[in-house]
């Protein structure tokens, strides 16, 4: 087989970068080792930044995200029992939307197959060859179980948290990982159940965090902090009610119940890989970053990287010009790091480390307190939380 870009990953990535090379006049094989089905039922999270609902409306996605998304203009933080809105519109003239990952993937799945585009499901052993040549290649075997090649002019390694293209870049020669294990997790729970706020509420408290999400009127996601080692054996329906409600209840707030059907522990790390590039290959998405979902950016990012991969390996098509290629890390890398450093200050401000003294709770207290009522600091969150322009 002959295309001019190879794409490892059918995630928001993947599919996205796929689908604007489509509108550029640029074909693309996508490999992915998931069924459609599991790739379209994986339930993740799902707030979108305005710049993301903007980019699937002008690019023909927008018609579910538009009839089906919860357009949120704020979301509350919740600390000593009283809770701060941060408005979004008021501050920056911007919203967000909520719209699960899962469906995001759906829309582009569909949208890649109605355009006669070439997603490749259920493929195995992927592998990609001679990628600081002009001539890459990638191997893999089909659903049926036979060997296929793929001839192509550049690659992208969209392939997730648990990439295998991220580690074609020398580790000792060419690539710096820079990580970060946080000391505690996230215990998510799905639940058909009125709606306990028609925006998010984050709580702090000093049994842990908390964060009452929605996915539609009559399911909600929510969240609590646990110790990494949680498993969902521990935690019954009632002991999950009962702490949402000692974290979250208070002046202006009651969790509302209902009936939880899916539980999960989801780990808490920080992660950027620079460069995000090597010879034909380029990264994006969680194969290049992963960050903590305190502040809404894990699918933003991804979006974000390939409007910027996309544009470049347009321009490449188009005139053999390599500056946007060339220059692809280091256009993107400030955007990540800026997300970086918001996950990590919510996620720092919000969640009560193990071992954390009447000091520790308090001058988060403050920190919080002082954030909130200052409108400088309440710009500062609105302004990172709606996202800033692509570029």
């Amino acid at each position: 087989m002959r295309t001019r870009v190879g794409i490892v990953g059918a995630g928001p990535a993947g599919l996205m970068l796929s689908h604007l090379l489509h509108l550029r006049g640029i074909d693309s094989v996508v490999l992915e080792s998931r069924s459609r089905s599991d790739v379209e039922e994986t339930i993740r999270a799902g707030v979108l930044e305005q710049n993301t609902v903007d980019l699937m409306v002008e690019t023909g996605l927008g018609d579910r995200v538009k009839a089906e998304g919860l357009t949120h203009s704020g979301v509350e933080l919740r600390f000593a029992g009283r809770g701060r809105r941060i408005d979004f519109e008021e501050l920056t003239g911007r919203s967000v939307t909520v719209y699960p990952q899962h469906e995001v993937l759906k829309d582009l799945i569909a949208r890649r197959l109605g355009d006669d585009g070439d997603v490749r499901f259920e493929v195995s052993d992927v592998t990609v060859h001679d990628h600081l040549s002009d001539t890459p290649t990638i191997s893999f075997v089909d659903k049926d179980g036979s060997e296929q090649l793929i001839s192509c002019d550049l690659v992208a390694g969209c392939d997730g948290s648990r990439t295998g293209t991220r580690f074609l870049i020398p580790e000792t020669q060419v690539r710096t990982d820079h990580f970060r294990q946080y000391p505690f997790a996230w215990f998510g729970i799905l639940a058909e159940a009125p709606q306990t706020s028609e925006e998010l509420i984050y709580a702090h408290h000093e049994r842990g965090f908390a964060l009452c999400s929605t996915r539609t009127a009559d399911v909600q996601r929510h969240y609590l902090q646990v110790d990494p080692e949680d498993t969902v054996e521990q935690w019954s329906d009632d002991r999950i009610w009962d702490e949402l409600h000692k974290r979250v209840d208070g002046e202006g707030a009651e969790v509302r119940e209902g009936t939880i059907f899916s539980k999960s522990v989801l780990q808490f790390r920080s992660f950027v890989c620079e460069p995000l590039q090597h010879g034909r290959l380029f990264l994006a998405g969680d194969s290049a970053h992963t960050v903590p979902p305190t502040g809404a950016k894990g699918m933003n990012l991804a979006i974000a990287d390939v409007v910027v991969l996309s544009n470049a390996m347009a321009t490449y098509f188009e005139t053999r010009d390599e500056r946007g290629l060339a220059s692809y890390s280091e256009t993107v890398l400030p955007r990540i790091w800026r997300a970086q450093h918001f996950s990590y200050w919510l996620t720092s401000m919000l969640h009560t480390v193990p071992g954390a003294t009447s000091f520790d709770l308090q001058r988060q207290i403050a920190e919080l307190d002082t954030v909130t009522r200052s409108a400088a600091g309440r710009t500062l969150i609105a302004e990172n939380y709606v996202g800033v322009a692509f570029g």
